[in-house]
């Protein structure tokens, strides 16, 4: 069946901020078209000058997001509620569809997943790159498919480099909204004793599961749950992260205390800077004080313990 590709075409000083945006509400990979600096990268990447002349006659005031909706979800949704977030930050947009095979977007954006460094101990490497020099770092290799969660993102750098931070042998981990599964595994790279992920998306629980695989775990050290929220969840963890959109970390934030152990910690991220007062505020209500706060290119990471 085919896909609906969305594009959405934003002022050229938008497009990061845009893309972000696209890519947390529309988890299925995307692509940017952002031709400033055309000739600088072109010489970088492939050390040629010669451009194609259709590439050099684009509009460099303009940037274009691409995202792509499966053939089960209503493209008009997703295109109102892309609308709706891009009329809340203040950017222009204009938004079109067509149809489209599969095979045409999962191609472009994997062009531009590298292996990249990821704090002190990490290396992600998806599976299409051999003969990655690791430099002894830890190496998560994944397979993204159609969950959110590459690493690749300014909210799951965040998490992965905070988590950095607290696991240690020993150390259970709840994933919310786990998606490809990446915070997960990367957790028990990192050496947690388990992990569990928890996903609404059946697809993202698949994935998560083969991600698991291929980095050596199976359901003893992975289990990855299909549910909302942690409706099927039982047990404390030491660490709960939570890489989703504010309403839902906001929701959840009322049910921390059930399952997060007494001296444990909760990181969210997923939450653009224009929700920070509503997210902050979830978390005085509910009894957490914010041990940090970290951010990149808007987007914020939250380090809470309990009060």
């Amino acid at each position: 069946m085919d896909w609906t590709e969305v594009s959405i075409e934003v002022p050229a000083k938008d497009v990061d901020k845009a893309g972000d945006i696209a890519q947390m509400v529309v988890p299925y990979g995307i692509y940017i078209e952002d031709y400033r600096t055309l000739e600088k990268e072109t010489w970088e990447i492939a050390n040629i000058d010669l451009i194609d002349e259709d590439l050099l006659k684009k509009d460099r005031t303009k940037g274009i997001v691409h995202v792509y909706i499966s053939p089960e979800e209503n493209p008009l949704e997703a295109v109102a509620f892309l609308s709706e977030r891009y009329n809340a930050v203040g950017i222009e947009h204009k938004i079109d569809t067509k149809q489209c095979r599969n095979e045409d977007w999962e191609n472009n954006w994997k062009a531009y997943f590298k292996p990249m460094k990821i704090g002190e101990r990490l290396l992600i490497r998806p599976l299409w790159e051999e003969n990655v020099d690791s430099e002894g770092r830890a190496v998560l290799s994944i397979e993204p498919g159609l969950a959110f969660g590459s690493g690749t993102h300014e909210t799951t750098r965040l998490c992965l480099e905070t988590l950095e931070k607290y696991i240690e042998p020993g150390k259970t981990v709840l994933d919310l909204g786990c998606g490809s599964g990446i915070l997960s595994v990367a957790s028990l790279l990192l050496g947690a004793e388990n992990a569990t992920g928890v996903d609404i998306d059946k697809l993202a629980v698949k994935t998560a599961k083969e991600n698991g695989e291929v980095n050596g775990f199976g359901e003893d050290k992975l289990k990855v749950i299909h549910g909302n929220l942690a409706d099927k969840v039982t047990g404390k963890f030491d660490v709960i992260v939570a890489n989703i959109v504010a309403d839902i970390i906001i929701l959840f934030t009322s049910q921390v205390h059930d399952y997060l152990a007494d001296d444990g910690i909760f990181i969210t991220s997923g939450i653009i800077d224009v929700r920070e007062k509503e997210v902050t505020d979830a978390f005085e209500k509910y009894g957490f004080e914010i041990v940090a706060r970290h951010e990149k290119s808007n987007w914020l990471c939250f380090e809470c313990k309990k009060k």
